[in-house]
């Protein structure tokens, strides 16, 4: 009998999305772990979690993170350009959503 391919999943998530994705991925027999990040343009706290699971339910985790992980509008402050005074102008970014990266796994032990 042929061991099932396994993936390893790589999703990095804002950290608001943690409790619904985890939910979400455990309720459908994913291994998971996470861990804390912090995203490298805002710096805000995110979460990564490595996901462990068969390749025939890549499809089954992606459509999970996708229902829990929301895009929003956040406001970062610019300086103005060409102003005399340093006033800060909010500028609206995209942020959240999930950003994946599907592995193939060599092997994978329980142990």
């Amino acid at each position: 009998m042929e061991n099932p391919t396994y993936l390893l999943l790589m999703a990095v998530i804002q950290e608001q999305d943690l409790d619904p994705a985890t939910k979400a991925l455990q309720s459908m027999g994913a291994s998971l772990t996470y861990l804390a990040s912090a995203g490298g343009f805002l710096g805000r706290r995110n979460a990564t979690l490595l996901i462990g699971l068969p390749a025939d339910k890549q499809s089954e985790a992606l459509a999970a993170l996708h229902e829990a992980c929301r895009q929003r509008i956040e406001y970062m402050t610019l300086p103005l350009e060409g102003s005399p005074m340093p006033m800060p102008a909010p500028v609206p970014v995209t942020v959240g959503g999930a950003t994946v990266f599907a592995l193939p796994v060599e092997r994978f032990e329980q142990i």
